[in-house]
């Protein structure tokens, strides 16, 4: 990208700019946020607000390109070669200083040593990394993971994982014996005694798993309206994690609606939202989360106008959600992903990110959207077309508070086959037979088809082949305007 391109993306996690050569110690800071993360770039000689190229004087350019390399060696630790380029736009002088993901974090200032000057990258910030963050930072640069650690508070043998072992053998028709629990890496022999890995606990129904990681949870929410002020609904997953994904999944089909379109003379059932990238969505939040972050658990939210899913911990860093069409993995739990793939749950081979993109073509009504919050990763399935509806809505109630006041009145005084019809049609198109055998009728009596006849004049409900009105597969369903008169009926 050149300059303009740049200078349009906003500050974060690998982009920064100043407008002249930074503090000493907050250039460090930010040189040592980058390598322990996933790199990045800062400009010197760009303002940030409002954002724009001010340059620096070409004939100091040099001074400063030595004055950065030697804050960079005298200040941080271990050592750090950045690459330091100067650009020109226009007549406008810049410096650039890419820092690459460094292979031997923690980074830190070499004044205030390892545990108080190690700082991390959250947003646009530089933040001081907590213990948890620099322990992270240690396995990385041994290449281990946290749910690869062993916990040696009891034997293996004595871990209640009997529910585990059952899902595990109807899976994967393998039985989850010693011999496998170790290949998987899910134990650990120290001094002759199998002990079990984090993963092992975070798989198990043992009271460990509660004493340990009780974060280790699914908290759902399906809210009233577009804020989090009122629950209409609440779930907290507590189950093991092989588990969890499927619990939170089927908590959001209960709160979306299923509705019918006609693809030739068939009706079919369609979601709302597209519903094969959610269920991936929940599964990645639960198998990549940062298990090592206590206090936070994953979060999935319902509200009217999309679906919210939060993970504890940032992305990896060779993830890029942008680029969702190509094949890209990379787990953080290097236990507990290969075990989800044995289970079915998820493809180790980074296929997820590539299902969620081609399912959202096929909804081009939703915008998937996703974002780091502090040390979590978001994503959100977003109706784009919601606040029309809901002007639409408002128009509609009122037109129909005019043409069928009569109906209205009748209907919240006494229910009649009228309302109970369009209440049928709510949940799914019927044929006039359908709704027949719903009625508990022997036929379709006349009463049932004038009704039907009268709702389809007001144009409350519809028929789903309307070129063939005699067709064998033909169902009535409800229109915009039958959603609307039974809301006003409340």
């Amino acid at each position: 990208m050149n300059i303009k391109e740049i200078i349009t993306h906003p500050e974060g996690r690998r982009l920064e700019f100043k407008e002249v050569l930074p503090e000493h110690a907050d250039l460090a800071k930010t040189i040592i946020a980058f390598a322990n993360d996933a790199g990045g770039e800062l400009y010197i000689g760009i303002k940030d607000a409002p954002r724009e190229v001010v340059g620096l004087p070409e004939e100091e350019l040099p001074a400063i390109e030595e004055q950065i390399s030697n804050i960079i060696f005298n200040r941080c630790y271990p050592a750090i070669l950045p690459e330091i380029t100067f650009l020109t736009e226009g007549d406008k002088h810049l410096i650039r200083v890419t820092v690459f993901r460094g292979s031997t974090p923690p980074y830190h200032l070499k004044e205030k040593g390892k545990r108080q000057g190690t700082y991390i990258r959250v947003g646009s910030t530089n933040r001081v990394a907590d213990e948890e963050i620099i322990a992270e930072l240690e396995r990385r640069k041994r290449n281990i993971s946290f749910d690869s650690e062993r916990v040696m508070d009891k034997p293996a043998a004595t871990l209640e994982i009997k529910m585990f072992a059952v899902e595990y053998q109807d899976k994967t028709g393998d039985k989850l014996d010693e011999a496998t629990l170790r290949k998987l890496e899910l134990t650990k022999e120290v001094q002759g005694v199998e002990y079990p890995t984090n993963a092992l606990v975070l798989f198990s129904d043992d009271e460990l798993r509660q004493s340990m990681f009780h974060f280790a949870k699914v908290e759902c929410a399906r809210f009233k309206g577009t804020g989090s002020e009122e629950f209409i609904d609440q779930k907290s997953i507590l189950s093991n994690i092989s588990t969890q994904a499927e619990e939170a999944y089927n908590f959001v089909l209960r709160h979306i609606n299923k509705g019918a379109t006609v693809e030739g003379v068939y009706t079919v059932s369609r979601w709302e939202y597209p519903v094969k990238a959610i269920r991936e969505a929940i599964r990645n939040a639960i198998v990549h989360r940062d298990y090592s972050l206590t206090g936070k658990d994953v979060k999935v939210a319902v509200y009217d106008d999309m679906i919210e899913i939060t993970s504890p911990g940032l992305l990896p860093p060779s993830i890029d959600y942008s680029a969702m069409e190509s094949r890209q993995s990379d787990a953080r739990n290097k236990i507990i992903a290969p075990v989800f793939k044995r289970l079915g749950i998820i493809d180790q081979w980074g296929n997820g990110l590539k299902l969620i993109a081609d399912e959202l073509r096929d909804y081009p009504q939703i915008d998937f959207r996703w974002r780091e919050i502090g040390l979590s990763f978001q994503v959100q399935f977003v109706k784009l077309d919601f606040e029309a509806k809901q002007e639409l809505g408002q128009e509609l109630g009122q037109e129909l508070g005019q043409e069928l006041g009569q109906e209205l009145g009748q209907e919240s005084a006494t229910r009649t086959m009228y309302s109970f019809i369009l209440e049928k049609l709510a949940v799914e198109p019927l044929s006039r037979q359908e709704l027949m055998i719903a009625f508990g009728l022997k036929k379709v009596s006349g009463y049932l088809n004038r009704t039907i006849k009268k709702l389809l004049s007001q144009h409350l409900i519809e028929q789903t082949i309307p070129e063939s009105p005699t067709h064998p597969a033909q169902k009535l369903r409800l229109t915009m305007r039958g959603k609307m008169f039974l809301e006003l009926l409340g």
